[in-house]
C-alpha cells in the first residue's frame, strides 16, 4: 500500500491533470478535491487505483465517480458555504464528502443498505459532520418534502424525477445524468426566482442507472 505521502503526490497530481486540465477553475472545488481523501473511500485493495482518471467498483452494482466528474459535477451546482444540497445515490460517501466541504449541509440518501452504513464509517472517518444520510431510495426525494437550493444525484433516472423538481427551491440548480442505456446526457436543470425551469444537456456520460 503507498504512503501516505505518495497518496498526496498522487491527489494533487489528479486534481492538476485530470480536473484542471479539463478545465474546472472554481478554486473551492479544487480546494476540496485536493482536500478529500479518496483512498480512504475505496475498499482496501483499490487503494493504488484510488487516484486514477476512472471510476471504481464499490460493490452491490455500484461505482465511485471518475474524480473528474465528481469535480464537474459539484462546479456545476455553484454552491455557497450557505447552501443546503439533497444527494441522491450517496454511494460510499466520496462525492458527499467533497459537497460537505462546499455547503452548509449535505441531506443524503442511498438505496443499497450496505452502502448507506458504508458511507457513514466513511464519513466518520474523514471527520465529516454537516451530513444527514438515511437509507432510502432517492427517485422520492427526501421524505419530509424539504426544499433544496441544489440536487445532485450520482445516478441516472430515464427522465428528470418530479419529485426532485418539486424539491428544487427557486434559484436553484440540480445536476444529474439523465437516460436510458450505457450512456446519458449529464444534465443541468435550473428554476429562477418566479419558478420558471430550464433544462440543458451538457454532454454524454456513464452512470449506473438510479434504481
Amino acid at each position: 500500500m503507498p504512503d501516505e505521502a505518495e497518496l498526496t503526490r498522487k491527489r494533487n497530481r489528479m486534481v492538476e491533470t485530470q480536473i484542471v486540465a479539463r478545465g474546472v477553475k472554481d478554486p473551492r472545488v479544487l480546494a476540496a478535491m485536493r482536500e478529500v481523501r479518496r483512498h480512504e473511500f475505496v475498499d482496501g485493495a483499490l487503494v493504488h487505483e484510488a487516484y486514477d482518471d476512472c471510476p471504481l467498483s464499490i460493490g452491490r452494482g455500484q461505482t465511485i465517480s471518475q474524480p473528474y466528474i465528481v469535480a464537474w459535477m459539484s462546479e456545476l451546482l455553484e454552491l455557497s458555504p450557505k447552501h443546503e444540497v439533497l444527494e441522491v445515490g450517496a454511494g460510499c460517501g466520496y462525492q458527499t464528502a467533497v459537497l460537505a466541504k462546499l455547503c452548509r449541509h449535505v441531506y443524503a440518501l442511498e438505496l443499497v443498505p450496505e452502502l448507506a452504513r458504508q458511507a457513514q464509517l466513511n464519513l466518520m472517518r474523514a471527520g465529516i459532520d454537516n451530513v444527514t444520510l438515511m437509507q432510502g431510495d432517492g427517485r422520492h426525494g427526501w421524505p419530509q418534502a424539504r426544499i433544496f437550493e441544489r440536487i445532485i444525484a450520482a445516478a441516472a433516472p430515464s427522465e428528470v424525477p418530479q419529485a426532485l423538481l418539486d424539491q428544487l427551491a427557486p434559484d436553484g440548480r440540480m445536476v444529474l445524468p439523465v437516460g436510458r442505456g450505457g450512456y446519458q446526457q449529464m444534465t443541468l436543470v435550473t428554476r429562477d426566482r418566479h419558478g420558471q425551469v430550464a433544462i440543458n444537456q451538457l454532454g454524454a456520460v456513464a452512470f449506473v442507472p438510479l434504481v
